[in-house]
């Protein structure tokens, strides 16, 4: 399935060392305004090359608007959106053309499809999430008309933790470090920790915490499609994510149930709020009005420049050793994509609520 959403539905094509990637979206609401720029940016977030704690391969990821907008406006019909590949290196991968990779998708491809692109991991590769990041940015604008915001960060790096709490930092400093850390001295462990794994040819995973604020109540559709179960699907189909959790998450499995529960009251707007917010927003999987916030487990990068046992294709032992350009840690690259695939979600529900009543 190489398609998300179901009335604000993306398709993204293409592979790592292909001509190029792509994404088709269709459902867009005509009259957004809409501008190359804001679509660049957010691709720029997430490019390669963009400091020394990322993988040097140097992309400039320049978008190709090729349909859907007119006069910086979208037009309601399908938007497509291109990003060539300029920077490749094919063949740092020719000594993994018949081995498979611990922890990668080289064997699993191989045994559902009888053949893979063993190039940069082909249709497999982190290569492919920029098509999300570019539709995310035009859902972005969708959520911008309905005062939604996305923002997410770096949380941990291994076992460096930023605990405070999202209501207690100034996210505005996001963008102030390479890591993507709002607090300035976990900042700085956490790039510690990244540079120390690169100088063992070695890599790190972390978390990123994401939280969606000016989110309406009444989004998500149940049964099914639960607004935690539909943006659980979106970020586990990440590359490397390994867990989620939404709202108090597993902490929130150690307090009793008169100290979870989130009391409702009525504001002096005449709005219905809670008290705390350890749902993280929802209920019965359709959001309250309160701010909707999660964390993502990302796990170490599985590309390690160092000896490895693994087996060819063949079924034979072979020694192995990782090539080419890669990051020590994903983490302060996935800020932007964690952001984008949470936007596709909640614009899409946006527009399914929408669409329920007159």
């Amino acid at each position: 399935m190489n398609s998300f959403g179901t009335l604000f539905r993306i398709t993204t094509f293409g592979e790592s060392h292909g001509v190029g990637i792509g994404v088709i979206i269709d459902g867009c609401p005509a009259g957004v305004p809409l501008e190359v720029a804001e679509i660049q940016a957010a691709l720029d977030r997430r490019r390669p090359g963009q400091s020394d704690l990322t993988t040097p391969r140097k992309e400039a990821d320049t978008v190709l608007v090729q349909s859907g907008t007119f006069e910086g406006y979208t037009t309601g019909t399908p938007i497509s959106l291109f990003i060539a590949n300029a920077d490749q290196r094919s063949g740092d991968y020719s000594h993994i053309a018949h081995a498979y990779r611990p922890s990668h998708a080289d064997y699993t491809y191989d045994v559902k499809y009888g053949r893979r692109d063993y190039r940069g991991g082909g249709r497999s590769s982190a290569r492919e999430t920029a098509a999300r990041v570019a539709a995310g940015a035009v859902a972005a604008r969708v959520l911008a008309h309905f005062g939604v915001e996305v923002k997410a960060y770096v949380s941990a790096v291994g076992e460096v933790e930023l605990v405070e709490s999202y209501e207690n930092l100034d996210l505005s400093l996001i963008e102030s470090n390479a890591v993507r850390c709002p607090e300035p001295t976990a900042a700085a462990l956490m790039e510690e920790r990244i540079r120390a794994a690169q100088a063992a040819h070695d890599t790190v995973g972390g978390v990123i915490t994401g939280v969606a604020t000016g989110v309406p109540p009444g989004l998500g559709e149940p049964v099914f499609d639960k607004l935690p179960a539909v943006l659980g699907h979106a970020l586990l189909s990440i590359n490397a994510v390994k867990g989620f959790e939404f709202g108090s998450g597993f902490e929130g499995t150690k307090l009793p149930g008169s100290e979870h529960n989130d009391e409702f009251y009525t504001d002096e707007a005449g709005r219905v709020r809670t008290r705390t917010n350890h749902s993280g927003g929802s209920q019965g999987g359709i959001s309250n009005g309160q701010d909707v916030y999660f964390r993502v487990a990302f796990k170490p990068v599985a590309t390690l420049l160092q000896r490895q046992n693994t087996i060819n294709d063949q079924g034979e032992s072979i020694e192995l050793v990782g090539r080419g350009r890669h990051d020590a840690c994903v983490l302060p690259r996935a800020v932007p994509i964690v952001e984008a695939m949470t936007q596709l979600v909640l614009a899409d529900l946006l527009l399914r609520a929408r669409a329920n009543k007159l």
